[in-house]
């Protein structure tokens, strides 16, 4: 691979961008630190839009937790190997709360409880435990607390969320609760509808006024209106606004099956307005290589099938993600880390990933394989040795943690994202 004069030099390449590479991005800026990030950032629309710290603890015995912090400790106490455990809890917090007053000033509000989770309704009518939530649910959180009297819409043909079934299964404990069918003004009533068509519709002030008078009819006697998160992509606060006053209730939004609108919001509000914190984005393309060069630091190429861009940096933050994000590579001979053939913590035999029963208690290993780092979220080998002095990882590839049957993934992400960019910087600060 040969660079020439005119690649691009930067102190930090962040690569990926799901909810870690886009939070280790904007925590690097924020540090003042030269940024080029690059990765694929579809695997965002399939984000639910909120941000788990951590729900449930113990998984084995699938323990929802009202006080995430309580839970923390506990989980720093029996896993210390964990990503959280190298991360005191006020570096938690910040992390968060970076991360969502951030989101807040380009837009996109997140509300919740100081400390402790908030409860929301999902598409199949359970209730999930949730650090914070973008403020278009925020009303839904509150009329489920209290119980109040509310009516769930359902949209005429739309894939991925069914009004009734979540009142038909959260009807005896909430007797409030009803529902109504609506068929989207303008649109075809026996064709399917996505939500996005739907998201994109009600951008428009006068679709938005044609479907709240649809709704109207059916809130007679009921202060909450739940829908499922179609209220548009760029204005929703405007919508939601819109809405409430046609109504004359308090309106919510309930997410939807995966892609979501919610997903598509955070990737189109990081996507627009990190570029503006002085970040080289490359949000379409993919590291296809990497190597060190003397003296430290990497040489990166960047493209699709074949090299576009060329990127020299000091550093580099791997937040490439798992299978899905192609961060790790399942093999006949095992997983394999896909950019710098890292050292992959995994059980020793195929025959060990899984446990006989999906369900089981105790999970499946391979949900826990991934790559071992050390306090500074810099991978190790096998014998504790940094592999290389100026690479970092965060997010889900990392090592010794069941994001998913903790309902932990952002927290992860973006707390693991904090810790690997306050290293590095502390890493610059000293070289400069």
């Amino acid at each position: 691979m040969q660079m020439s004069s005119d690649n691009t030099k930067c102190q930090l390449m962040v690569i990926g961008a799901g909810m870690a590479g886009m939070a280790a991005t904007l925590f690097a800026a924020k540090q003042g630190l030269r940024v080029v990030q690059a990765g694929l950032t579809g695997e965002v629309i399939y984000a639910s839009g909120v941000f788990d710290l951590l729900g449930v603890y113990p998984p084995e015995a699938r323990l929802e937790r009202d006080d995430p912090w309580d839970a923390l400790n506990e989980l720093v106490t029996a896993e210390p190997q964990h990503p959280y455990a190298r991360l005191a809890p006020d570096a938690i917090r910040a992390a968060m709360d970076t991360l969502t007053g951030y989101l807040a000033e380009i837009g996109l509000p997140y509300k919740g409880h100081l400390d402790r989770n908030t409860t929301l309704l999902t598409p199949v009518g359970t209730v999930k435990r949730t650090y914070r939530v973008p403020e278009s649910m925020w009303a839904g959180s509150q009329a489920l607390a209290a119980k109040a009297p509310c009516l769930i819409v359902d949209l005429v043909g739309l894939r991925g969320f069914s009004a009734r079934q979540m009142v038909e299964t959260l009807g005896q404990a909430w007797p409030g609760l009803r529902t109504a069918t609506i068929d989207v003004p303008g649109t075809s009533v026996h064709g399917p509808k996505y939500p996005e068509h739907v998201a994109r519709m009600l951008e428009v002030e006068a679709e938005r006024k044609r479907f709240a008078a649809a709704i109207a009819p059916h809130v007679k006697g009921v202060g909450f209106v739940g829908l499922p998160a179609v209220l548009g992509i760029y204005k929703t606060s405007e919508i939601l606004a819109d809405i409430e006053k046609c109504l004359n209730a308090r309106v919510f939004e309930i997410p939807t099956m995966p892609p979501a609108i919610t997903g598509l919001r955070l990737k189109e509000a990081f996507e627009q307005h990190l570029p503006a914190l002085t970040v080289e984005a490359h949000y379409h393309l993919r590291v296809l290589d990497a190597r060190s060069v003397a003296g430290g630091g990497f040489e990166l190429q960047i493209g699709n099938s074949t090299a576009e861009h060329g990127v020299l940096a000091d550093r580099v933050l791997l937040a490439t993600g798992r299978f899905i994000g192609k961060g790790l590579t399942p093999e006949r001979d095992g997983i394999h880390e896909a950019l710098f053939n890292l050292p992959v913590h995994q059980p020793r035999h195929r025959n060990e990933w899984y446990a006989e029963t999906f369900l089981a208690p105790q999970g499946h290993a391979v949900s826990r394989a991934g790559i071992e780092t050390d306090a500074h979220f810099q991978p190790v080998d096998a014998n504790g040795q940094v592999v290389h002095e100026r690479l970092y990882a965060a997010g889900s590839i990392l090592a010794h943690q069941d994001w998913m049957r903790t309902k932990s993934g952002v927290g992860l992400a973006v707390a693991s994202a904090w810790g690997a960019v306050q290293a590095i910087a502390q890493q610059v600060a000293k070289s400069s």
